[in-house]
């Protein structure tokens, strides 16, 4: 039998660990659920599993929030906190009390100083999204502000729990793009490295074989040795140019111009725009129907995700509709009239206003989204595969070619 080594709260709010043997984590959670405890870790001890917290699921991202340029806060770090600090209100434990069992149960100094903060002013007498506000590098605009929808509409524990899914669930769809991405990544750089290798190195060698030829050498050959030759004299210059152009790209595409530009171009872009765009409405929609559920105003809401979809095409359609909700008109005629996203979104959506459950039909629409994102960046990445081989088979078949091409031609000059 399987021993599980658990960390948790008692009913009193305590910290709680220990191990135990039992036929399956679910029969565990059982037991422990029935003497009270509340688990915020499950471990399995015997080494046949890895570690498992609450609320977490597979595919999530470990993204980093930079702190102090030194120490580092992950995604992980905060929606555990939160779903622990839900589980103590949710028992009863007062506010600071809970602060306190939670400041114990971190183990990232960073964090846990912080944490520390937030008690002092709640302690005070600050709310606690007052405290927070004060932490805008780990607590953003969205947990703020349901925060503080939570704390006015007394609701707070429940917020918290959505709160500590909706930052799982962005940090997942994160991580599904980011990892979709790795091995196309790691292809391109080892076939740039091979590439690299054969005309500084191993090109000029060969090619010196045909120095003191008589014979009139093949284009192909005679554009192998300019290229192998500008990459061996100017290997600097072409990565110094690369690294500039990308640095100033990047810097350009942050400026209020540039990224209206590379943010028209990105949902324009064969192939990949569509992706963008998806990517876009299911941030949209998760965030502004999580938001909504908190109790959070739908202008406010609005102001709020705008931020979040991260382009300014879609941004500028969000504001746009703001305005138009401002004067009177419901929330899906504008998203229409922008053409900025899909029928079948602004159809839900309408018909959500027309129900009274906006909040769940925003957060089916995400779902469908999310699940369509999983699905291309799949179908991208096994057609990015073969492509890619295909590609690198070319430029070494040009390569083999091109110095076969005199090769033989010499051999039937001789004969």
């Amino acid at each position: 039998m399987p021993v599980y080594e658990y960390k948790g709260f008692d009913a009193k709010g305590k910290n709680t660990k220990g191990l135990r043997e039992a036929d399956s984590e679910r029969a565990l959670r059982t037991v422990l659920r029935k003497e009270g405890v509340r688990i915020t870790s499950l471990k399995d001890a015997s080494g046949k599993g890895g570690d498992k917290k609450q609320g977490e699921g597979g595919g999530v991202l470990n993204r980093e929030i930079s702190f102090k340029g030194l120490q580092r806060i992950s995604i992980d770090d905060i929606g555990v906190a939160t779903r622990q600090l839900a589980t103590l209100l949710q028992a009863g434990v007062p506010m600071v009390e809970s602060l306190t069992a939670l400041i114990d149960q971190v183990d990232n100094s960073a964090f846990k100083n912080i944490l520390a903060q937030v008690k002092t002013d709640v302690n005070e007498g600050l709310a606690l999204h007052q405290a927070m506000e004060k932490h805008k590098r780990v607590f953003d605009h969205i947990f703020v502000n349901m925060v503080r929808a939570g704390e006015s509409s007394g609701t707070l524990d429940i917020v918290l729990e959505r709160l500590a899914d909706f930052k799982e669930g962005q940090a997942r769809l994160k991580g599904q793009i980011i990892g979709a991405m790795i091995y196309p990544v790691i292809m391109l750089g080892v076939a740039v490295i091979v590439m690299a290798l054969l005309f500084v190195v191993v090109v000029p060698r060969i090619t010196k074989i045909f120095e003191h030829a008589d014979a009139q050498l093949p284009w192909t050959t005679q554009t192998l040795i300019w290229i192998s030759e500008f990459a061996r004299d100017w290997w600097f210059l072409v990565i110094g140019g690369t690294i500039a152009g990308t640095i100033g790209l990047r810097r350009w595409a942050r400026t209020e111009k540039g990224k209206a530009v590379f943010d028209r171009l990105s949902l324009q872009v064969p192939i990949f725009g569509p992706l963008f765009r998806m990517v876009g409405v299911a941030r949209f929609a998760r965030t502004l129907g999580t938001l909504l559920q908190a109790g959070v105003s739908l202008l406010t809401s609005l102001e709020i995700t705008k931020n979040v979809v991260n382009n300014a095409v879609l941004s500028d359609a969000i504001e746009v509709t703001r305005e138009a909700i401002r004067e009177g008109e419901e929330i899906a005629p504008p998203l229409k009239r922008s053409k900025q996203f899909p029928p079948m979104v602004t159809h839900m959506i309408a018909i959500g206003e027309k129900s009274g459950q906006l909040e769940g039909m925003l957060l089916r629409v995400a779902t469908a989204f999310e699940e369509r994102v999983d699905a291309r960046l799949k179908g991208l990445t096994a057609l990015l595969e073969p492509v890619m081989i295909v590609g690198m088979a070319v430029g070494v078949g040009f390569v083999v070619f091109s110095i076969m091409m005199p090769i033989l031609q010499m051999n039937t000059l001789v004969k």
